[in-house]
């Protein structure tokens, strides 16, 4: 039998019942405090350019782990702006301190951008300039810069060769605001040469399908005639040179690219593709990075410019050809030469003095 409870007895069970709870709640207290760190959303825009899951988002969370306890609310919007409202919304109401937001559409995103203010959560423009809102900072590149690349490699190359035809543009999306930025910049070099535009699309989604479709139409309607193809970026080019080796038009016209993902790149090396545009996008993720982490800490940011009063960084892109793979995406990291030189290239890097 148990001896009788005391007064002294219960005093001491008070007491160890009170240290057991005081070391309860304090080690619930720490829980709290570690269960993952400021939020900061990155909303990217589509899976169809392989930039963005190959680059931008493991770029960025590299640099956020590095800044401190920072979780990182990612999503794709998979080109469907509505999504991205909605990803959006998801992530504020997840608690996001900021928004990195790279837009589907540029002008559909102000609303993003309004529904963020609201509360108090600034945005980055993260590539694509938002057309509208009240934006914390935009960082890119020099947009107009690439499209000049583009069309002064396409028209230097063509000369070079004494080619006689046209020119056909194949755009990016007509609800990107770069993709304006990249043809205007392109028109600039192409406009008075020698070379007219034969025709030009705006390629919805940026769709490599969508792309094929149309310059398969055009081979036929100008048979003989295509000496270029401007295509805005790599995915694109993938699309209008499966639409000329499928009408077996040979020689394969010029064609241009952008983004220097692994694919164009190895078009490039087996020449099928001119060129294409490398861009640091580790730098541009970097810094989108800090500024977002001095957002949450409510510290001010500047950039390099403004544009329409907001703080504005532009990177500079570089053109890429066959003679200076070994200077841009290799010595920038973003490939190895075993990833670019698989049996299938061996031969031509080989010839490329890639190696």
């Amino acid at each position: 039998m148990r001896p009788p409870l005391t007064g002294r007895r219960w005093l001491v069970i008070v007491a160890a019942l009170g240290v057991m709870i005081a070391a309860s709640t304090g080690l619930a207290g720490c829980a709290s405090a570690n269960d993952g760190g400021v939020k900061i959303a990155l909303l990217l825009p589509d899976s169809k350019t392989a930039r963005y899951a190959a680059f931008d988002r493991p770029f960025f969370e590299q640099r956020i782990a590095e800044l401190g306890n920072y979780d990182v609310l990612y999503s794709n919007a998979d080109q469907d702006a509505a999504a991205q409202q909605s990803q959006a919304e998801s992530a504020l109401a997840s608690g996001a301190k900021v928004l990195v937001l790279d837009p589907v559409d540029s002008a559909a995103a102000a609303s993003i951008v309004a529904a963020a203010n609201a509360q108090g959560v600034p945005v980055i423009a993260y590539d694509r300039l938002i057309t509208g809102g009240q934006l914390a900072f935009y960082v890119s590149f020099d947009n107009e810069k690439v499209g000049s690349l583009q069309g002064e490699a396409l028209i230097e190359k063509l000369t070079k060769d004494g080619a006689r035809g046209g020119i056909l543009m194949v755009n990016g999306s007509p609800t990107d605001n770069n993709a304006a930025q990249f043809k205007q910049g392109a028109l600039a070099s192409i406009s008075g040469s020698a070379f007219p535009v034969l025709a030009e699309f705006d390629t919805p989604d940026w769709s490599p399908d969508k792309a094929q479709e149309w310059v398969a139409g055009q081979i036929t309607q100008y048979d003989g005639q295509i000496a270029a193809v401007y295509a805005a970026n790599d995915g694109i080019a993938g699309g209008a040179i499966a639409a000329l080796r499928a009408a077996d038009v040979s020689p394969l016209p010029i064609v241009t690219g952008q983004d220097a993902e692994l694919a164009g790149i190895q078009r490039i090396v087996s020449g099928d593709q001119y060129m294409t545009v490398f861009k640091p996008i580790r730098d541009e993720a970097g810094l989108a990075a800090e500024i977002a982490v001095k957002l949450v800490k409510g510290q001010p940011v500047t950039g390099k410019t403004t544009i329409g009063g907001v703080p504005t960084t532009l990177f500079d892109p570089v053109a890429v050809t066959i003679d200076n793979i070994m200077g841009t995406v290799v010595s920038g990291g973003s490939y190895t030469v075993a990833q670019i030189c698989t049996a299938e290239y061996a031969a031509a890097c080989a010839a490329a003095g890639i190696r």
